[in-house]
């Protein structure tokens, strides 16, 4: 029996706004996807001091997105833009408390460009 129900592949692109980089994800994280994002968010916190991680196409995210985010966290000012998906991770981790959380990228990219 083939798996009827596919998972969204994860997709990243990036580019620079208002003095930050921004990464913008969609799709699934998972310890799958999380190696490729990694890469691209460790090279993106050192191009540049902020980095905004756009995450609100984010349709999953497993305890290894989570690891990602603090460990990031820990290493730059990250500022992230979260699915209602990962929202409610976050919250219930209690990551919603360490982590900086925007209702929108333009809010995001404003509080990293003042």
């Amino acid at each position: 029996m083939s798996d009827s129900v596919s998972r969204p592949k994860c997709v990243v692109e990036q580019y620079t706004r208002r003095g930050s980089w921004v990464v913008v994800v969609r799709g699934d994280l998972d310890m799958d996807s999380v190696p490729s994002l990694r890469e691209v968010m460790e090279k993106a916190a050192a191009a540049l001091p902020v980095l905004v991680l756009d995450a609100s196409g984010v349709t999953f995210a497993d305890s290894s997105a989570l690891n990602l985010l603090l460990l990031v966290h820990q290493a730059s000012t990250l500022r992230i833009v979260a699915a209602p998906q990962m929202l409610r991770m976050l919250r219930l981790t209690g990551a919603d408390q360490i982590l900086d959380l925007y209702p929108s990228l333009e809010e995001a990219c404003t509080v990293a460009a003042g």
